[in-house]
Order: structure tokens, then C-alpha cells, then sequence
């Protein structure tokens, strides 16, 4: 029996960002820094009759300075974010993608919802104007996948492509499913992340029935607040978080400059509820626990977690009882922070940009905080950076994503050597 080859190494080489705080990634980067609010009230739709009216919009996107016009008008907005921020993370990573190399550089892009601004417009269309009406685009601009497909389309990548639509956790899946492809030779680099745009409508009728987003309606600015005792639901928001991960030596052969080092995935399901996570955090625990061992990190070298922090109740009690029971004395010694509270929750475009802080925070040895932590809840009793952002040394870090369902994702990103 011939011995398996031996694991890749695998960093990150380019990142990609459209945000309710920033449409790059130094802006993006700067406004976590700072504490930055993208949330304000929703000007997309008209809202008087919705119960939720607040979200973290992204401002003056413009996607014709990635993609023609043309094309543009054929893409529902999340696919708009997800291509335009690959092309800002293969700019940046300085990648190009020639004939020779395409076969061998995948796309994996994650969303929880897809097109369901197109989906809503083409139902009103049939409603008033009859079937004949609707567009022959509806299907392709509509679909999950779309994203990741119109991605290679617009930079050329012909290897592995494929998206994952796993809720809330699906583009730290995604990331974590290109890490596997790459470490194990299935592709020399992969443009990976989430991308969302389910402010519409009917995206938030459906979550406020759910009872699961915050109605602070008459004060935006302070409706995200996880692991603060008033908070009162998560606040949704909208964006596209991309890395470029590559094969070490495929970085280095190229003069590639290295943010960082992935080095751990975790995946678990909770098998509990559609909706609610293991009150005890078992699938959580189980994520990060992996995670760790797939990075060989123990418990005590961890210096920072980028949490999943909804602001909902339920996730930021199991999560802070599930980091705890996972690092044991050491999560008193952790900086762990919640970017949602700048950004909301975009979904299944979390895990992107939360990838996209937590290399940052390594880079940079910033730790970003958690704003509007005014009145801790007692049964959340970390150190969640409440505020202000924290100068500090980070040479690993963790990202947490948790989605409906039941899915569990944790990555592990370090400090490159």
C-alpha cells in the first residue's frame, strides 16, 4: 500500500469585501477598527408595515466597476457581491488566471438564501402581467449556485466549483471546503467565501415571524448588541466576505504576498431543531474541538475568536457556554468579539466577512470589539472586547458560524511562519 501524500499547506493570499461598513476591504477593515455602525434604517422597501425596519444595508455599491452593465442587470445582488468581491480578492492576491493555471483554481461560494429579491420581483410580474411575462432569467439569476458559476464566468477559474447552502454557516463551509480541496491537492488555489442580499421584502416579513429579529426600530444604531442582557434579536445586513487560499508552495513560487495560515475546519450538526440550537452547545462544542485538533492547536494558544454572536438569546448563551466548556479556564484569557454587532448578520455571507476580520485581526494584531455591550448578560461572562477595538498579539484565531438547521462550522486561521 503506498503511504497517502502528505497534506498541503494552505494560506491566504487575497481578500475580498462589500459590506454595510465598507465596499473594500481596507474600508471594511478600518470601520471594524473604529467601531463603525452600518446599521440604520432600511431604505431598499418600504417598511411601515413590517415589524422589523432596521438592517445593515450596503451603501453605494456601484456593480459596474467590476462587471459590464449588461451583465450586471442579469445577476440577482447577491451574486453582484459575491463576483465583485472575487474580483477584488484575486486583485488583490495579484493572482492571474491564464489557460495554463484556470484547470487548477476552483470557486466555493456559500449562501443561505440566494436570489430572493429576483424571485420576489418575477412573482409580481406573474401576479400582475401574467406568466408570459416573466423573465427566461428568473431561474439562473434566482438559484444558490449562481454565484459561484457567474464567479468563474468573470475571472476564468475552471477547477472545482461549487456552493454551499448551509444558512447561517454556509460561507465558512465554503471556506472550509476549498481549505480541504487545496490541502489535499483537488486544486493549487480556490476563491472561497459567502455573499448575501436578503433584505427584501419578504426576506424580513419571513424572519420577523420567526420572532428572531430585533424590533428596536426607533434606535438602529443600538439594535445589534450580542451578549448584552437587552438585547432582543439578531439584525440582518447584506455583503460578501472572499479569501484566495493557495497551496503554500504555490504562494511562494509566485512571490504571493501571505496574510495568514488556515490550519483547522471543524462541521457538525446538531440533529435538534430547525431552528434552535442544543440548549448545552454539543454540536458547537464538537465543531470547535475538531477544529482545533485538525490545526494541532491546544486550547491554551488560542488568543482570539471571532464569535458568531447573533445578538439572539439562545446562540450567545450556547455559544460563550460551548467556548467555555471547549477552552476550560483559558476562555477567560481569550479576546472573543462579535463583528456582527458593526455589521448584522448577513446570513450566509457571515462567514466571509468574519474570515475576512479574523485574518485581518492576526495581520494587524487588532482585536475588533463588540459594540453597544452596555449591560452584560451575566450567563455571558467573556471577555468580548465591549466597544473598542484592542492592540493585541494574535497568533491564532478561530471564526464561529452557526446555522438553522443545526450546522457548526469553526476555522482555525494562525499567524504565517
Amino acid at each position: 500500500m503506498q503511504n497517502p501524500q502528505p497534506l498541503s499547506r494552505v494560506v491566504v493570499t487575497g481578500l475580498g469585501a462589500i459590506t454595510p461598513i465598507g465596499n473594500t476591504v481596507e474600508e471594511y477593515w478600518q470601520g471594524l477598527v473604529d467601531g463603525k455602525n452600518g446599521i440604520t434604517e432600511i431604505t431598499r422597501f418600504d417598511t411601515t408595515d413590517h415589524e422589523c425596519r432596521v438592517g445593515g444595508e450596503v451603501k453605494d455599491f456601484d456593480p459596474l466597476a467590476y462587471v459590464p452593465a449588461k451583465e450586471a442587470r442579469r445577476m440577482d445582488r447577491f451574486a453582484q457581491f459575491g463576483v465583485s468581491a472575487s474580483i477584488q480578492a484575486l486583485r488583490d492576491a495579484n493572482l492571474e488566471i491564464t489557460p495554463l493555471n484556470a484547470p487548477q483554481i476552483g470557486v466555493l461560494l456559500g449562501t443561505g438564501i440566494g436570489g430572493l429579491q429576483v424571485l420576489e420581483d418575477q412573482h409580481e410580474i406573474i401576479r400582475t402581467k401574467g406568466p408570459s411575462r416573466c423573465s427566461p432569467f428568473m431561474i439562473p439569476m434566482m438559484i444558490g449556485n449562481m454565484a459561484a458559476g457567474l464567479t468563474a464566468i468573470h475571472t476564468g477559474a475552471q477547477g472545482p466549483n461549487s456552493c454551499t447552502v448551509t444558512a447561517c454557516a454556509a460561507g465558512s463551509n465554503a471556506i472550509g471546503d476549498a481549505f480541504r480541496l487545496v490541502q489535499t491537492g483537488f486544486a493549487q488555489a480556490m476563491i472561497c467565501g459567502g455573499t448575501e442580499a436578503a433584505i427584501t421584502p419578504l426576506g424580513f416579513a419571513g424572519f420577523a415571524s420567526a420572532r428572531a429579529m430585533s424590533r428596536r426600530n426607533d434606535d438602529p444604531a443600538h439594535a445589534s448588541r450580542p451578549f448584552d442582557r437587552d438585547r432582543d434579536g439578531f439584525v440582518m445586513g447584506e455583503g460578501a466576505g472572499i479569501l484566495i487560499i493557495e497551496n503554500l508552495d504555490h504562494a511562494l513560487a509566485r512571490g504571493a504576498k501571505i496574510y495568514a495560515e488556515i490550519i483547522g475546519y471543524g462541521c457538525t450538526c446538531d440533529a435538534y431543531h430547525m431552528t434552535s440550537p442544543s440548549p448545552d452547545g454539543e454540536g458547537a462544542i464538537r465543531a470547535m474541538s475538531l477544529a482545533l485538533k485538525d490545526g494541532d492547536v491546544t486550547p491554551d494558544m488560542v488568543d482570539y475568536i471571532n464569535a458568531h454572536g447573533t445578538s439572539t438569546s439562545a446562540n450567545d448563551k450556547t455559544e460563550t457556554k460551548a467556548i467555555k466548556k471547549v477552552l476550560g479556564d483559558h476562555a477567560y484569557k481569550v479576546a472573543v468579539s462579535s463583528t456582527k454587532s458593526m455589521t448584522g448578520h448577513l446570513l450566509g455571507g457571515s462567514g466571509g466577512i468574519e474570515a475576512v476580520a479574523t485574518v485581518l485581526a492576526i495581520k494587524n494584531n487588532i482585536a475588533p470589539p463588540t459594540i453597544n455591550l452596555e449591560n452584560p448578560d451575566p450567563e455571558c461572562d467573556l471577555d468580548y472586547v465591549p466597544n473598542n477595538s484592542r492592540p493585541m498579539t494574535i497568533n491564532v484565531a478561530a471564526s464561529n458560524s452557526f446555522g438553522f438547521g443545526g450546522h457548526n462550522v469553526t476555522l482555525v486561521f494562525k499567524k504565517y511562519q
